[in-house]
């Protein structure tokens, strides 16, 4: 259901890029979602009718235009046309290290590409990946390491599932 989504396009007549700017209304083709931190970013994929969510890959830290750079190779090679980027809220408002870093990369992002980039609620989403390993049964052993790409997968999936509940409206 269409619900009076728009395209706004600008022109910066300094550079005389036209970027696309809030493009969310595209229902169709991958999502790529990203749960940057300082050391890792967690690299999740949606399959192109946007139902189930993948993880993908976990960068390592470089730079901010390396590391997007890397997202933006993923991103041509899965033929993405929505970024999501996880952002952790926090609960009193305040700005946190991790809020800003994660705005830094959506306006890198924004910067180099024309696909959309989104901020997301990221908040627990390491949490749930716990919980999700202890609920699946996997072993206390088996349960450390790298939970970025497994992370990025819990955003994307909180971003599908909205936007299931939202057309069902």
């Amino acid at each position: 259901k269409n619900t009076g989504r728009f395209v706004v396009l600008w022109v910066s007549y300094t550079t005389m890029n036209v970027k696309l700017k809030d493009a969310q209304n595209d229902d169709t083709g991958r999502v790529l979602a990203i749960d940057p931190g300082a050391k890792r970013i967690g690299i999740a994929i949606s399959d192109p009718s946007r139902s189930v969510a993948f993880p993908l890959a976990v960068l390592t830290h470089k730079s901010l235009l390396e590391d997007c750079q890397g997202i933006l190779d993923l991103c041509q090679t899965n033929q993405v046309t929505l970024i999501l980027v996880g952002i952790a809220l926090s609960e009193d408002g305040v700005e946190n290290p991790a809020m800003r870093h994660a705005q830094k990369v959506a306006d890198k992002l924004r910067e180099l590409t024309i696909i959309p980039v989104l901020l997301w609620d990221e908040s627990g989403s390491t949490r749930q990946v716990k919980l999700d390993s202890l609920a699946a049964g996997v072993k206390r052993k088996d349960r450390h390491g790298h939970l970025d790409k497994n992370a990025a997968a819990v955003i994307l999936r909180s971003y599908l599932e909205r936007d299931v509940h939202e057309d069902t409206n």
